[in-house]
């Protein structure tokens, strides 16, 4: 996604008199749904976060739908043939309240399309300051609960971690954690 397609995607609905709308996909289908959909015409926008998959002992890094299984796809409910959308290859059906689909809630696509990177990655490090609590998502500690320590410019961060019973600090990408809410004490 180019900075015009980014920009042209962030318009309010006010002004385009579109909405957005959830897509449910076959499993794993998600990129050939929302080809499928572009080709058709639409904008569509799927949330992408770096993970690391384990396999064989081996450790993959790639690139994965935030929301398995779902994208966005934005169109105008009284001018577009939005039935179409569920018969495109790899699309399930649309998420729909009784017979219409049901509108996302204004903001929230647009929200993560400004906190994405030109590939559709979600960056959600812009907000993270130090002592925020994070998990990683990418790396040998993927899935690991840590304490941010310190950020720096060049997307670097450094992440305090408890494992076994001792604190380690790992130095990481900024874009391979997410926040998370702080524990509850109890």
């Amino acid at each position: 996604m180019n900075a015009i397609e980014k920009r042209n995607m962030f318009v309010p609905p006010q002004q385009r008199s579109e909405r957005w709308y959830v897509v449910y996909t076959l499993p794993h289908r998600e990129p050939a749904a929302q080809l499928h959909l572009r080709n058709q015409g639409f904008r569509t926008f799927l949330p992408l976060v770096t993970k690391t998959i384990r396999h064989a002992r081996r450790y993959d890094t790639v690139m994965a739908p935030f929301f398995p299984q779902y994208l966005f796809v934005a169109f105008d409910l009284t001018r577009t043939r939005w039935r179409a959308v569920n018969g495109t290859r790899g699309v399930t059906t649309l998420i729909m309240q009784d017979d219409r689909p049901a509108p996302v809630q204004s903001g929230i696509v647009e929200t993560l399309i400004a906190s994405s990177s030109s590939v559709g990655e979600v960056l959600f490090c812009r907000d993270l300051t130090p002592g925020d609590h994070v998990r990683l998502m990418a790396g040998p500690f993927a899935g690991q609960l840590g304490i941010l320590q310190r950020l720096n410019g060049a997307g670097r961060v450094q992440v305090l971690l408890e494992i076994m019973g001792s604190h380690i600090s790992t130095e990481l990408h900024a874009r391979s954690l997410i926040p998370v809410s702080e524990p509850k004490a109890p």
